[in-house]
């Protein structure tokens, strides 16, 4: 088996792969715009081939960047994680990962993260299930003591788009594993369908002249009723939070329910006035992993308090061995150490611990985490945090 990065040639034959593996119908007037989108590709495609010279299996790495703690720090996105039938169970997308994931870390990657169709599976290559926010579903007048008094401005195609890129910067360089985006970017994957076409509007939330959130909604209906379904959000303060819990109430006439997206961290039970709090109900999303691809470069990032210092022994790397290993973690500096530890982690444990997604006492709970000593301060750094993801690869 030859495992490498694919040429632009391949592209195409790897997207064939995916468009089995997924379940897509590509038709012969769209073979020939796959074909040219293919060229547009800037994504790192990675493949393995058979003794044969076929290529059975490829993997996508787009390349990203996110927040963590409020630093900006590379994240590779995983997607089109796929093997032809014929070459399935035969460790393809194994022996991929084994390559691309040192790679990533020569490149600068710090983390890497993608959507599971199956979570032990991405275990075995070093992934751990991260929760990325809660979805709430509620009747619009569950928010019936929530007025917004201010402007909605509806945007269209062809606008700018600078005031939502301005807000979701501000947002999300508060909620950890969040994508940095461009205003581009931002028109791209969150607002460019037609409204009448695609039932998907965007609308910029004012107080006075200032806006201070933004709603980004698509009508789903269905037997069931028609749903308010909120694809992307931000705000700036309470008076931002406010005026979308507000804007919401308003569409009681039209849509029989709203689906919220809300980060991790932030409980709308304990924060919400209403009188129907009971009929709100709530699902946390889990179907996100994240792996450690620099665990020094990560330890780096997290947010230590003034003046703190604890050792780390990081273990179980089997595919980036370079992350194994006892690293003393200062506020601004983090180095190779002999000493005893203070904390041993699996690289697993650490992607959950320094995301925020999991406290130390809930880490603890764990098989591959033990705490030596020095708890009170890995008690003020590895904490629950924001999180909250957006963005789909």
């Amino acid at each position: 088996m030859l495992v490498r990065k694919l040429i632009l040639d391949e592209i195409f034959a790897a997207q064939q792969i995916s468009s089995i593996a997924f379940h897509i119908r590509v038709n012969d007037q769209e073979k020939e715009r796959y074909r040219e989108e293919s060229k547009k590709d800037t994504t790192e495609n990675w493949g393995a081939f058979a003794d044969d010279g076929t290529l059975m299996a490829r993997i996508v790495n787009n390349r990203y960047e996110s927040y963590l703690d409020g630093h900006v720090i590379r994240n590779g996105g995983i997607g089109a994680v796929s093997t032809l039938p014929e070459y399935r169970v035969g460790g393809a997308v194994r022996e991929i990962f084994r390559s691309l994931l040192p790679s990533a870390r020569r490149s600068g990657e710090v983390i890497s993260t993608l959507y599971p169709f199956n979570h032990e599976f991405y275990r075995k290559a070093g992934y751990e299930t991260i929760c990325y926010k809660n979805v709430y579903r509620m009747a619009p007048g569950v928010l019936s003591r929530y007025r917004f008094s201010g402007r909605a401005v509806r945007w269209e195609q062809g606008q700018p788009a600078e005031g939502f890129a301005r807000l979701y910067e501000s947002f999300s360089a508060r909620n950890n594993l969040s994508m940095v985006r461009t205003e581009q970017e931002m028109v791209k994957r969150h607002m460019e369908s037609d409204c009448y076409r695609d039932g998907q509007f965007c609308y910029l939330l004012y107080e006075g002249e200032k806006p201070c959130a933004y709603v980004v909604y698509k009508d789903v209906p269905s037997k069931e009723g028609i749903t308010l379904s909120v694809a992307d959000l931000a705000w700036e303060g309470r008076e931002g939070l406010h005026a979308i819990l507000g804007f919401l109430s308003r569409f009681s006439a039209d849509f029989d329910r709203i689906e919220l997206p809300l980060p991790m961290g932030l409980e709308l039970y304990s924060i919400l006035r209403s009188d129907r709090a009971y009929d709100i109900q709530k699902a946390t999303e889990q179907g996100y992993m994240l792996r450690v691809i620099n665990a020094p470069g990560l330890l780096s990032s997290i947010r230590k308090p003034a003046g703190s210092r604890f050792v780390i022994q990081v273990t179980g790397d089997e595919i980036i061995p370079e992350n194994n290993g006892i690293w003393e973690v200062r506020e601004d500096a983090v180095r190779p150490s002999e000493e005893k530890p203070d904390l041993v982690v699996s690289v697993r444990a650490l992607g959950q611990m320094a995301s925020g997604a999991l406290s130390l006492g809930e880490a603890f709970c764990r098989e591959d985490v033990q705490i030596l000593q020095n708890e009170k301060t890995l008690e003020q750094v590895f904490v629950r945090k924001p999180i909250f993801v957006q963005d789909h690869f």
